[in-house]
């Protein structure tokens, strides 16, 4: 008997078995009842037993096995994508997604070959049939990673900004606290809360513009005219207030106007300052730089100290990049650089970055006028 005849034939089997051995996939299973541990195992079976009935090229077989396989035009989803997404929904993980397939190829070509006997099996069958199941993971995986994605991007989204109001609380009062003249000790406990505030903000800053990028929601800027001095002037008081043990100078024109999001400059020009007090050598300052002409001005965020190891300067405003100076509890998510990138990006601009034995040097240009863009990854 060929393996497409069989599996019509004997669907209600071979599904008690994937039932039987989906329901052991705790502790999603438990919650489960027989349709949903089911779920889509007809159609998936029906699919392959359409594959293995339809000639095919070898171009077409070796694509397929490599789990790129075209879509028909018509289908928004294979059995598989759904079945993966519903097992994602369902609190499965993704070892227990490719089990399930594992044990669904097992049974199968067991039960097949039992029937076989004393025949042997059509041995183009069992290619054909590993080939599909191989295609049915490929999509699976695939459907499963962005449905994880998604999930955890939405989850991310909204633990921001549920954090917001409880963190600005925390700033206000520490600011009411410093404000009292109720001792040293008051005074420095509401400092240490004002500048631990100010980290917090930035960490949760990052997180919800790292979250709109993963979102496809990109960066959101609205460019206003501004004086850029006066913009980093206020910034830099910030940034030394919240590193009073550190240098941070600013070196700039009297003035430079131009049209940008004032906010996210400065939220590019903190980014680089704390990566610079992070890696850079502790009894050096940090210098900002400011020059700009007609078109484009430009402004450098330079630290002295050990240079950036090669290897990483190709990647290094890739998200969740860190150095290897960052311990996990050092309050680094690894997502400034990412997000200073695509501020600068959405304002039309780059950023790019040199590092020797004697400097790292950060530079950002941006266009005297902006045309505000959403920054994509």
């Amino acid at each position: 008997m060929r393996l497409a005849d069989f599996i019509l034939r004997d669907m209600e089997r071979i599904v008690a078995q994937w039932e039987a051995f989906a329901v052991t996939l705790l502790p999603a299973a438990a919650s489960m009842d027989s349709l949903a541990l089911r779920d889509h195992a007809r159609p998936l079976l029906e699919a392959m037993a359409a594959d293995l009935s339809t000639s095919q090229t070898p171009e077409a077989q070796s694509q397929k096995a490599r789990g790129r396989a075209p879509q028909l035009a018509d289908a928004s989803h294979t059995a598989a994508q759904t079945h993966a997404i519903l097992r994602a929904q369902g609190g499965f993980d993704i070892n227990q997604l490719a089990a399930e397939y594992r044990a669904l190829r097992a049974s199968v070509l067991q039960l097949w070959i039992d029937e076989c006997r004393p025949e042997g099996p059509h041995v183009d069958d069992i290619i054909r049939f590993n080939e599909a199941v191989d295609q049915a993971i490929a999509e699976s995986v695939r459907s499963f990673s962005a449905e994880v994605d998604q999930a955890r991007n939405l989850f991310l989204g909204m633990l921001g900004h549920d954090m917001r109001s409880p963190l600005q609380t925390i700033q206000a009062t520490a600011s009411f606290l410093a404000g009292m003249n109720a001792g040293e000790a008051v005074a420095a406990a509401a400092n240490r809360l004002i500048r631990t505030g100010a980290r917090m903000q930035l960490l949760l800053d990052d997180l919800c513009d790292f979250n709109r990028t993963e979102l496809g929601l990109g960066i959101s800027c609205v460019p206003a005219e501004v004086d850029l001095v006066a913009v980093f002037a206020d910034e830099t008081d910030q940034l030394r207030a919240a590193y009073p043990g550190r240098r941070i100078m600013l070196e700039a024109p009297v003035s430079l106007p131009g049209v940008w999001d004032g906010p996210r400059l400065q939220q590019v020009l903190a980014n680089l300052v704390v990566n610079a007090v992070r890696y850079g050598a502790p009894d050096m300052p940090v210098r900002v730089v400011m020059t700009g002409d007609e078109t484009r001005v430009r402004f450098e965020v330079r630290n002295a100290g050990p240079a950036i190891e090669p290897a990483l300067l190709p990647r290094i405003f890739d998200p969740l990049q860190r150095g290897p100076e960052a311990g996990a509890g050092n309050g680094n998510l690894g997502l400034g650089l990412y997000i200073a990138r695509e501020i600068a990006a959405a304002h039309g601009g780059t950023i790019e970055v040199r590092s020797d034995d004697q400097e790292t040097v950060f530079t950002v240009s941006l266009p005297r006028q902006t045309v505000i863009r959403r920054a994509r990854r």
